[in-house]
């Protein structure tokens, strides 16, 4: 898969996956989503981003953590 709107500089960031080069972590993005906002309302929190951002962002975090087992409770 090919990402052309997440960029990674060890100088920016500590060397996060950011947007765009822009200083907004992927990382916040997807925890955005994650608490429930809708695009409209990330867009308006963060006014650099553009429609595409969001969802290449998404598609970066579930490319991340595809080959990745993570620990889970158990019920």
């Amino acid at each position: 898969m090919r990402f052309t709107r997440i960029t990674v500089n060890p100088d920016q960031m500590g060397g996060v996956p950011c947007i765009r080069g822009l200083r907004i972590p992927v990382a916040t993005v997807v925890g955005m989503f994650a608490e429930a906002m809708q695009p409209d309302d990330i867009l308006a929190a963060y006014p650099d981003l553009e429609p595409q951002d969001l969802y290449e962002a998404l598609r970066y975090a579930a490319q991340a953590v595809q080959e990745r087992e993570l620990p889970l409770l158990s019920a």
